[in-house]
């Protein structure tokens, strides 16, 4: 973080837990042994610490991600590729009616120093907002220490390929990532590639089952090859998606082991639209106009297709282009 994001920071000396409070606009943030409090001109929302520092974690990692980032049916954010919208009640009709509801835009930087501010301050030394539940500690409590490494983490993310010469680092091989638990019975094994001369730069191949078997983290996709706008972004996942994603693209998924449970509704109102449940081999397509989350009872992979044209959501926005990617 810059001095000149540091000075933009609004924090408050600690409370008697330990944590310090931060302002943002209107909205301002607190916590305790075992809640977050949000609040704004016209309401105030509780949130349990661990599922709010999993999706601020998220949030920030994603650099905001595509679309809206809800934390759960009241806060979440928007990303406008540039600036950000920081909303309450935006997405639920109740707060709606209500008049409740708050939306606030801040630049990119602004809003990323903050929220990285908190995360650093509220994230205790025993716990990884990255990890299942069974692979950290707790989230409540006072304050106690900080996991910086755990908070920093950068999102892998490859130039051209993972096994290319210039991608060659993300292998978690040579990383030294151990064999994750769940997946110990994964075969290490990598193909062997022979590539006529003059074209080693050009020709490469990689197990991706062995490279998610040593993923460290959960929910959070990385990008293993680019071709254009087209990025390859797989991920371990395992108990729930701490986010409700809602679309501003359609999103492919396919399920490369296990199975994952996904809650599928309305973007703007959150009512039901569907329930899928994939299995290893399924392949579904997420509409541009819908949130969604995920439940995975055992860590399973899966395949996330990205279209990372900045030119999609004005299309979709203006009808210039489908919400589904095909209509039967």
């Amino acid at each position: 973080m810059t001095t000149t994001e540091e000075q933009a920071v609004q924090a408050t000396e600690p409370n008697e837990h330990g944590y310090r409070s931060y302002t943002l606009g209107e909205f301002s943030f607190g916590r305790d042994e075992h809640f977050a409090h949000i609040e704004w001109p016209t309401g105030r929302h509780v949130m349990a610490v661990e599922p709010f520092l999993k999706a601020l974690m998220r949030d920030i990692a994603w650099n905001f991600f595509y679309g809206t980032v809800n934390f759960d049916s009241v806060i979440g954010t928007i990303n406008h590729y540039g600036n950000v919208d920081l909303f309450a009640g935006r997405f639920n009709e109740d707060y709606r009616k209500a008049e409740i509801d708050h939306l606030e835009n801040f630049p990119h930087e602004e809003i990323k120093a903050t929220f990285e501010a908190m995360l650093g301050d509220w994230v205790n030394d025993s716990f990884d907002p990255f990890a299942a539940p069974q692979e950290t500690g707790s989230a409540y409590g006072d304050k106690n220490g900080d996991n910086t490494a755990a908070v920093t983490r950068t999102r892998v993310t490859a130039q051209r390929m993972v096994g290319l010469p210039e991608d060659e680092p993300l292998r978690s091989d040579e990383s030294g990532y151990p064999v994750n638990r769940m997946f110990a019975d994964v075969d290490q094994g990598e193909p062997e590639v022979r590539v006529e001369p003059g074209y080693e730069k050009e020709v490469a191949a990689f197990s991706l089952f062995k490279y998610l078997s040593r993923s460290d983290v959960t929910w959070n996709p990385s990008v293993i090859s680019v071709c254009k706008d087209s990025l390859y972004c797989p991920t371990t996942e395992e108990f729930i998606l701490p986010i409700i994603h809602g679309n501003d693209r359609v999103e492919w998924f396919i399920q490369l082991s296990d199975e994952i449970i996904w809650e599928v509704a309305d973007r703007e109102t959150g009512r039901p639209r569907a329930n899928v449940i994939m299995k290893a081999g399924d392949c579904a397509a997420m509409p541009a106009d819908i949130r969604h989350q995920g439940f995975s009872p055992k860590r399973s992979m899966l395949l996330v297709w990205e279209n990372n044209s900045a030119a999609l959501p004005g299309m979709i926005a203006r009808g210039e282009t489908p919400n589904v990617p095909v209509t039967f």
